[in-house]
């Protein structure tokens, strides 16, 4: 045989890649049958048996007997058949044994190449058929090597890649470190089986409450759906099938040490643990802890809920950079809008004023109209004069008018605004070319004046400009006139 020791391969390979060896052997049977036809011709019938005891192979090459050779890969004459058994006729087919030596060098080489081949597609489709069995699971594997922000993680039998978008924020690995994810996909391509790893799905904290929480994997305590902003918080939520089991209390452990463990391998992810109820305005509650709910307003319809709760637990609902609200809807799957008591008993004081700007609406018909969801003149107008007549028990011809009414009080409103806006526009601009005036004001360079000559100081104040005299001449002044 051209493969020495053929058993000992086959059983090495199935056992180190996980192959079947069944596998292996109708590849060997396949590429043994490629090479007879490329020695003895492609239409020639070529059959072979393997003992899977001894691991010895043989090669039969099928003729048939007939009067006149046609095609000589696949027919031979009567007296050409009676050297293999005497006793053929035409249109039997004889089994001719062949060596596998006669293949020759290239043979071989080509047969060494489809086995080859074959083995490694067996090897891809055993990754793949391993692999997908795990899809949604926890896998562990060690750091093998990183590539354009992507982590290559050897799991053993296959790599599997931990995408940048799939890595928790401020995560630092190296070469050779230890990593737990959660199995996203397996795709089966033409390369092999691509296995995508993830440390940001939500799925990954639920699997990790699985491995924590031995009431999760006995299937007392349900995880109903959770909500991450990976490496920041986390909601999930828990309800329990036995009524003496807390679920919330299960899945804390004592003195949290269950909870803990699942923190430290989110890097610090706070984790809030919510009591799921079949009660949706209920589950909402539970859903926005620790903030306290004054009251829930639901509209099924658009699945959306206002929540109202105090001013001083305003901030607290809404979370973080709005994460506590966020991570609400996403796992109540109900759009919710938090206000607060002020912002809401002002809202309801419009809606109240804006309903009983109606003729035929006072105070107790504003009540109704609002408790029947109509909370503004936009609600009545675009409303049906059937409806609106049941509920304010009147005509539908009166409904009608009311309809009307407010389409115009609606318009008359939005006139106001506009008009109002307008002019908060013209005061604005007023102010804003005042300072812009006193701004170039103030950047001007001020005038500076001539200065005026110096005049000669007078010498004698009353001499009219006269020369001063001196004190002699004086004198002889006053000798001569006595």
């Amino acid at each position: 045989m051209f493969i020495t020791d053929i058993k000992r391969v086959i059983d090495q390979v199935s056992r180190e890649k996980g192959i079947d060896s069944e596998i292996l052997i109708n590849t060997l049977k396949e590429a043994i049958v490629s090479a007879a036809r490329k020695k003895i011709g492609p239409r020639a019938d070529i059959e072979v048996h393997y003992d899977g005891k001894s691991g010895d192979v043989e090669v039969f090459h099928f003729k048939e007997v007939v009067a006149e050779v046609e095609f000589p890969d696949s027919e031979l004459t009567l007296e050409q058949g009676y050297e293999y058994d005497p006793e053929c006729e035409i249109g039997d087919s004889l089994g001719i044994r062949i060596d596998t030596e006669e293949f020759g060098r290239i043979a071989a080489q080509s047969a060494k190449q489809v086995i080859i081949q074959k083995m490694r597609e067996a090897e891809r489709n055993a990754v793949y058929e391993n692999f997908i069995h795990k899809k949604g699971k926890i896998i562990n594997g060690i750091v093998q090597r990183f590539d354009r922000g992507s982590i290559i993680v050897n799991l053993g039998q296959a790599e599997a890649v931990l995408r940048p978008r799939e890595q928790m924020p401020k995560e630092n690995y190296k070469r050779g470190d230890r990593i737990r994810a959660y199995v996203l996909d397996v795709l089966e391509e033409s390369k092999g089986a691509q296995i995508i790893l993830s440390r940001t799905h939500p799925e990954f904290l639920m699997e990790l409450f699985k491995t924590e929480v031995p009431e999760v994997a006995e299937g007392i305590v349900i995880l109903q759906g959770a909500a991450r902003v990976p490496g920041l918080r986390a909601k999930i939520a828990v309800s329990s099938t036995d009524s003496d089991v807390d679920p919330v209390g299960a899945c804390v452990g004592m003195k949290g040490n269950r909870v803990q463990n699942i923190v430290q391998e989110l890097r610090g992810e706070k984790i809030d643990i919510v009591q799921w109820s079949p009660d949706v305005a209920r589950f909402v509650c539970n859903a926005l802890s620790p903030a306290e709910i004054s009251r829930v307003i639901i509209d099924e319809d658009n699945q959306s809920m206002e929540v109202i709760v105090n001013d001083e637990y305003l901030s607290i609902a809404i979370g973080k950079g709005g994460q506590n609200v966020s991570l609400a809807c996403e796992i109540t799957g109900w759009h919710l809008e938090v206000t607060s008591e002020e912002d809401y008993s002002r809202e309801v004081k419009q809606g109240y004023d804006s309903l009983m700007r109606l003729d035929n609406v006072g105070l107790p018909m504003a009540e109704i109209l609002f408790k029947a969801g109509y909370a503004s003149l936009l609600d009545i107008s675009e409303t049906s004069a059937e409806e609106l007549a049941s509920v304010m028990g009147i005509s539908e011809e009166a409904a009608q008018g009311t309809i009307a009414q407010a389409g115009q009080r609606l318009m008359e409103e939005e006139e106001e605004a506009a008009s109002g806006a307008a002019s908060e526009q013209e005061a604005l601009a007023r102010n804003e070319a005042a300072a812009q005036e006193a701004l170039q004001e103030e950047a001007a360079p001020e005038e500076v004046l001539p200065e005026a000559p110096v005049q000669e100081a007078e010498k004698h104040e009353s001499g009219d400009g006269l020369p001063e005299q001196d004190d002699a001449d004086v004198m002889d002044d006053e000798d001569a006139t006595s």
